[in-house]
């Protein structure tokens, strides 16, 4: 998105990166279907990305998700809303997009530089960088990094780059895992693990109270991992839940496995005479529950708690999990920490390095799935852009 803006100001960009190919974390996020941002009121998007919504106000103000809807159907990809308020290309897929935008920085002059990994700076202020035939160094009249966060480092955004900018006096806040899952106190059986690991628990609640006294409550779907819980509904309370950890070693959360259905009516539904009927097909039928949510119950409850229609019905509106851990920052969508706002002027140039611009995942600032993410690293990208461009016509 920098590289579109110089060009289109008639600026020679070369881009380089450590991998074969560019835009790989992109086609991983356009796995599932692309979902590119969220068509919600902009006040409500804005209110996604937590405790640095006044930090990336103006990047999205500059670049709002109506005018990336339109941009995208600039490169010739048709959008549509979902069900969800959720933007997808209308084929749902990554590539077409990129193979478009690619294209189209081609012939605006962009030139690619692959397997380039950079090094840092020589004394001089050259860039250095790794390649294939050895290191090599490149002067530049302004740069942009945009070299992402800290997870899925297999596809390049390993955060290696954190301390070259710490050395230089540069701001930056640890990376931690964001978008991830959680691992659950004791772990679960071998049984459990064995046969429902993968399974999603559909239409559940998740409520938990932070360590500042806030209680934080979401309807939606989560899935049983081989050692926690992770999906979309986890990953929305990732931030607070992370934290939480951080700050009281463990967090217990409460799961509502009926959130549609109040206490009352569970109690009168599992107090239902069953006769013959097992435990199993007693819920199933009276109360909805099945398959991983009936092992989830049998796995925490014991004999007399499943026995208990009182104690069973407040199980199934409120089954508290003890979360001790985040999963490690590799296996996380994204990361949060990075480059402290602090260390930026408002065109995201770095204070204490004049000519040196900061974009994308890489800068301290986190938010859940659902558009969010990229729509952000496409405005601080043409934040940035314009920035540069500004900086090199000042220049000269």
């Amino acid at each position: 998105m920098t590289a579109e803006v110089l060009a289109q100001g008639g600026v020679q960009v070369d881009l380089y990166d450590a991998m074969p190919s560019v835009g790989r974390k992109f086609l991983l996020a356009g796995v599932g279907g692309m979902n590119i941002t969220h068509s919600e009121p902009f006040d409500a998007f804005l209110s996604r990305y937590g405790a640095r919504v006044t930090e990336t106000k103006p990047l999205l103000e500059a670049f709002p998700p109506a005018t990336l809807r339109e941009w995208i159907h600039g490169l010739g990809v048709e959008t549509f809303v979902g069900s969800s308020g959720r933007v997808f290309p209308k084929d749902m897929k990554a590539a077409p997009l990129l193979r478009a935008w690619l294209h189209r920085l081609r012939e605006a002059g962009v030139r690619f530089h692959m397997r380039h990994r950079w090094l840092g700076w020589t004394d001089r202020g050259a860039l250095r960088f790794a390649t294939q035939q050895g290191e090599i160094v490149v002067k530049a009249d302004a740069v942009v990094l945009a070299l992402g966060g800290g997870s899925w480092a297999k596809l390049g955004s390993d955060g290696a780059w954190a301390p070259l900018l710490a050395q230089r006096g540069i701001g930056v806040t640890p990376l931690l895992p964001s978008n991830c899952g959680f691992d659950v106190a004791g772990g679960w059986s071998e049984h459990l693990r064995s046969r429902f690991a993968g399974q999603p628990l559909k239409t559940v609640a998740l409520r938990f109270t932070d360590a500042a006294g806030n209680t934080h409550q979401r309807k939606g779907e989560l899935m049983l991992s081989d050692s926690g819980v992770e999906g979309s509904l986890v990953y929305a309370l990732s931030a607070p839940l992370r934290d939480t950890i951080a700050a009281r070693v463990e967090v217990t959360v409460e799961l509502d496995l009926v959130p549609d259905k109040i206490l009352e009516r569970v109690v009168a539904e599992v107090a239902h005479p069953r006769g013959a009927r097992s435990l199993s097909s007693h819920l199933q039928s009276r109360a909805g529950i099945k398959g991983v949510k009936m092992a989830l119950l049998r796995e925490r409850l014991s004999a007399d708690q499943l026995n208990d229609p009182i104690k069973l019905s407040n199980a199934i509106k409120s089954l508290p999990l003890t979360l001790v851990a985040a999963r490690p920052l590799d296996e996380a969508i994204s990361s949060a920490g990075g480059v402290r706002f602090e260390s930026l002027d408002e065109t995201l140039m770095l204070r204490d390095l004049p000519g040196v611009f900061c974009a994308g995942e890489m800068l301290d600032w986190e938010a859940p799935t659902g558009g969010y993410l990229l729509t952000a690293c496409f405005a601080s990208g043409r934040v940035a852009g314009q920035g540069a461009l500004n900086y090199l016509t000042d220049k000269n």
